[in-house]
């Protein structure tokens, strides 16, 4: 009975090749970017990963995502249920893209066509790290003899205790989305501000703090682990980069130096969520 429920989760989770190996239970769908006009798929099966992303991407670069097509998940899903499972998808948030609604079309369709079957759809509320916190400790649940039922309680009463904070190293890839004006990128560069950002209740991005150099903003990240990181609740800590290793080892060193008893993975934030952000984000993901 353990294996009779499948869980799916998309690639903003920017779970690797790797982690994917390490939790066969679960099954991840792909998801296409336009790069410059040319088509490209992240995820498993793709033909982009976060390496060759950042080392294509520029200012200048026309980068643009797409929610997953109805098809896609029809057809993921349909498979599915047609070998008897019941099934959870946990999706990229509502709050930042379409994904979600989408997704909740296909599966009431779906709902009439296999009424025996369970079929839920939790919107994480989470993105990228926080997500893969959210979809990991789930798998970990179902492996170690969570239920369906038991399972899916568990999601909606804690998917709002996934913390996000991240920071990011330049302003020019949220002025083209728009989510800043020219002049506060203007003044933002030329003060050197970092601003520190997180996602709310209802999933969408806010900058929570603004902070003078880049040493200040990932200070005030681990102080964010200090004051709000419930350690009884989830060992793990996930540190997210795009394309910044050495300083993710150094951030990784200081979580371990004052929490050693955390157990602290390091993800490489995907070119789902480092078009809007580029190179040089670095967040970190934790349960409260």
């Amino acid at each position: 009975m353990l294996h009779m429920y499948q869980i799916f989760t998309d690639a903003t989770a920017d779970f690797s090749p790797q982690d994917i190996e390490r939790l066969p239970d679960l099954k991840v769908i792909p998801m296409e970017i336009l790069f410059d006009g040319v088509s490209y798929t992240f995820g498993p099966g793709g033909n982009i990963d976060h390496r060759a992303f950042y080392e294509m991407l520029k200012p200048e670069s026309d980068v643009k995502t797409s929610s997953i097509a109805p098809d896609t998940y029809y057809q993921t899903f349909k498979e599915c249920l047609e070998e008897g499972k019941d099934l959870i998808y946990i999706c990229f948030s509502s709050g930042l893209s379409s994904t979600c609604n989408t997704a909740r079309l296909v599966l009431n369709g779906l709902k009439d066509k296999y009424p025996e079957r369970k079929i839920t759809l939790v919107d994480s509320l989470c993105a990228s790290l926080g997500q893969a916190l959210l979809v990991g400790e789930a798998v970990r649940k179902q492996v170690n003899g969570c239920d369906y039922d038991e399972l899916v309680k568990w999601l909606e009463e804690n998917k709002t205790k996934v913390a996000h904070w991240f920071t990011l190293d330049e302003m020019t890839y949220l002025l083209k989305g728009g989510r800043i004006t020219p002049a506060a990128a203007a003044i933002a560069s030329t003060l050197q501000i970092k601003p520190v950002l997180s996602l709310n209740e209802e999933g969408k991005l806010y900058v929570a703090a603004k902070t003078r150099g880049r040493h200040s903003a990932i200070a005030l990240l681990l102080k964010k682990i200090d004051s709000n990181w419930n350690s009884d609740k989830c060992k793990s800590i996930i540190i997210g980069h795009g394309n910044c290793p050495d300083e993710t080892k150094d951030v990784k060193e200081k979580i371990l130096l004052h929490h050693p008893e955390a157990e602290v993975y390091t993800l490489n934030i995907g070119p789902v969520i480092g078009c809007h952000t580029g190179p040089g984000i670095i967040g970190m993901a934790f349960f409260v």
